[in-house]
């Protein structure tokens, strides 16, 4: 399986900032060290300009990348800008690009990093400069449409502890894609914005309850989806609703992430629908167990992606 990074590109933090930076460094050289044979690296590409503003406002994009952003908006995003930022920015756009393009010829595909779902339109917020899936999305569904002329419909399944808030406001008028979010009820963002379908979780759940409720959602999307099935799916598959960590109020345990990750991929893979992971959130008080559980996701993906090339190479 193909999966694609961007750490490379580290944005510089003031000494004491909360957000875990050092995750994605230490989640390729786990990859490379455990899953060399399953999974093959590859370094992103930078988003472009013009793929940016599929899903941004033209003048947000240009005031990211030309170091214009006001100290109130820096605030809201939660990182200082610097030309790296930006830089970081486009590539983890870009990782979940390529993961897309990757998984619509082979089945799943992945970026190391990603999921930057509070972004919206004309702003970033909560550790979100620009929306990689959002953007994502559009430009599949262009290429798509250009090479099929046919449209592409997109399910967005996102599993981060936080509501999709970026993510659900950008396609909050657009049919073609779908967008689900589970996340805590009582956790950031604290005002919400709808997606076509939220599950909102008590602190504390835990993992039969947790379990429960993504079955039934899932039942649910595969009921509206009856006759128009989603030609392409992301998956947000954020390592905080764990137990142990730091922002996530929810009590999941390893072995429930794993089992949730695993119910999504076989759900998807049986119905032919093409996935790109994307690691999303994860801030657990120990970083190395934060890292585990996204390596654990990434092995499963894998697995998935070997059941896909069996599928291909049957005969009919």
């Amino acid at each position: 399986m193909l999966a694609y990074t961007s750490d490379l590109f580290v944005l510089p933090l003031p000494e004491g900032h909360r957000f875990p930076m050092p995750k994605y460094r230490l989640l390729r050289e786990r990859v490379a060290a455990e899953l060399a044979t399953a999974v093959e690296l590859a370094e992103a590409p930078a988003a472009t300009e013009g793929e940016l503003a599929l899903a941004h406002e033209p003048v947000y994009v240009s005031a990211v990348l030309e170091g214009l952003l006001s100290p109130a908006a820096q605030r809201e995003i939660g990182f200082p800008w610097s030309a790296r930022m930006a830089e970081r920015a486009r590539r983890s756009v870009g990782a979940t690009i390529a993961a897309a393009r990757t998984a619509l010829a082979q089945g799943v595909s992945a970026n190391l990093a990603g999921g930057t779902h509070h972004a919206s339109a004309e702003k970033g917020s909560g550790y979100c400069v620009f929306n990689d899936v959002a953007v994502a999305a559009r430009l599949m569904q262009a290429e798509w449409h250009r090479k099929h002329r046919a449209l592409l419909r997109v399910l967005v399944i996102d599993l981060d502890v936080h509501q999709g808030n970026g993510t659900a406001a950008i396609f909050a008028e657009d049919p073609t894609v779908f967008t689900f979010s589970m996340h805590g009820e009582r956790n950031f963002p604290f005002r919400k914005a709808a997606s076509d379908l939220d599950v909102e979780l008590p602190d504390g759940c835990r993992d039969e309850s947790y379990l429960g409720a993504l079955d039934q959602a899932m039942q649910a999307i595969w009921r509206h989806h009856e006759g128009r099935q989603p030609g392409l799916a992301f998956y947000l598959a954020g390592a905080d609703p764990h137990e142990n960590d730091r922002l996530g109020r929810l009590k999941l345990s390893a072995p429930g992430l794993a089992e949730r990750d695993r119910r999504v991929l076989t759900a998807l893979r049986e119905r032919g629908i093409p996935v790109a992971l994307s690691m999303a959130g994860g801030y657990g008080r120990d970083i190395h167990e934060t890292v585990a559980i996204q390596a654990h996701t990434l092995a499963l993906a894998a697995e998935s992606w070997r059941a896909w090339q069996a599928m291909e190479q049957s005969p009919a």
